[in-house]
């Protein structure tokens, strides 16, 4: 039996209790629209939760691709004719689109409880849902290495840093979030500080000039799969990478490796828009793939994070592999010792400041 199906056989209880009552329910809808990022990310939500929802429901999910952001939905509602009825984002965008009254309120607490019992407003991991969103993956940002084209392999964050003792081009995303934090972790504030530091001139003057010491060896990146890319062509020596792609490609045979200290990790989030056309299949759709066991599911397909505590135990092994997916997970429990959870409200209040003053920076020599 492959690692998903031990996965269901090991909660088809917890699966019963929490998913029977959408069975033999009355919808009004044949279809619901749910929309998320496309690519192998939204073929792994078709298998994990797409399909599943419908074979319960006979409700179909109509599957549509966008580039995040808010701008459709504002779009849709100022027309007076929403059409989507689930979307997946980013806390950023949730915090902001609830602040604006674009999406309507999950309460937290009408999602079905673990197999054990134990309420969905405990099992959830902190900071994964919010007063309009509930978390669907986590995503982790981690550093990776080519073992074929290194020399020393790196073990920590401080490595990044150290171009001395691990000479080389840095790989890093274009953009301040995640490079700032990194930047005071490597400086050695502790990740509990990060955001306080960071809130201070003192504290952010200290991170900017944490990243001069490796500007001139840093080549940035800004789509997904171009870390890896580096890597394989050798014009990095190490990059921050997505963990998920990253753990994807290793299953294809790549010699890449992660090093998880100081991982900076963030959360997708199912919102509903304000005026969904199928307000009740919307809900059922959210509470059915907040299922731990649907969780587990998309986890064990792409090793992203499960963002419940009773879904970890239940992700299986990579598909085709003897591999077990759960340590190579953004929130397993070895790879959050030294983690970094980003904090949305800080970057809501600050980010077009510390932008503007980013961009500004990339231009000095």
């Amino acid at each position: 039996m492959n690692g998903i199906g031990q996965t269901m056989q090991k909660v088809a209880m917890g699966c019963v209790i929490a998913s029977c009552g959408l069975l033999g329910s009355a919808y009004a809808a044949s279809e619901i629209t749910v929309v998320s990022w496309g690519g192998s990310y939204t073929a792994a939500q078709k298998q994990a939760f797409y399909e599943p929802f419908t074979k319960t429901t006979g409700v179909t999910v109509r599957s549509q691709d966008y580039n995040g952001g808010l701008g459709e939905i504002r779009a849709q509602e100022q027309a007076g004719k929403v059409v989507w009825d689930v979307v997946v984002s980013d806390m950023y965008d949730v915090k902001r689109a609830c602040d604006e009254g674009l999406i309507e309120r999950i309460p937290l607490a009408s999602l079905g409880a673990a197999p054990d019992g134990t309420p969905a407003t405990k099992d959830f991991l902190a900071g994964t849902t919010s007063e309009c969103g509930i978390g669907s993956i986590t995503l982790g940002n981690v550093i990776a290495y080519n073992t074929t084209k290194i020399a020393k392999a790196p073990t920590s964050l401080k490595d990044f840093f150290d171009t001395k003792n691990f000479p080389g081009k840095r790989g890093l995303r274009k953009s301040p979030i995640v490079a700032l934090e990194w930047a005071l972790m490597a400086d050695g504030v502790a990740p509990a500080d990060v955001y306080a530091t960071l809130s201070t001139p003192v504290g952010l003057d200290r991170a900017f000039r944490k990243l001069d010491t490796i500007k001139k060896d840093i080549v940035w990146w800004e789509a997904g799969a171009q870390p890896l890319q580096l890597l394989a062509s050798g014009d990095v020596a190490m990059t921050s990478a997505y963990s998920g792609r990253l753990f994807v490609s290793q299953m294809q045979g790549s010699p890449y490796k992660a090093v998880w200290d100081g991982q900076v990790w963030s959360t997708d989030v199912w919102m509903i828009p304000k005026g969904a056309p199928h307000m009740k299949e919307a809900l059922a759709y959210v509470k059915f793939v907040s299922e731990p066991a649907r969780l587990a599911e998309l986890a064990t397909l792409t090793s992203n994070g499960v963002v419940r505590h009773s879904a970890l135990p239940l992700i299986g092994k990579y598909p085709g592999t003897d591999v077990n997916v759960a340590s190579h997970t953004p929130t397993y429990p070895d790879n959050l010792k030294t983690a970094l959870q980003i904090n949305h409200d800080f970057w809501n209040d600050r980010q077009d400041e510390i932008q503007h003053r980013f961009d500004r920076w990339l231009l000095q020599n």
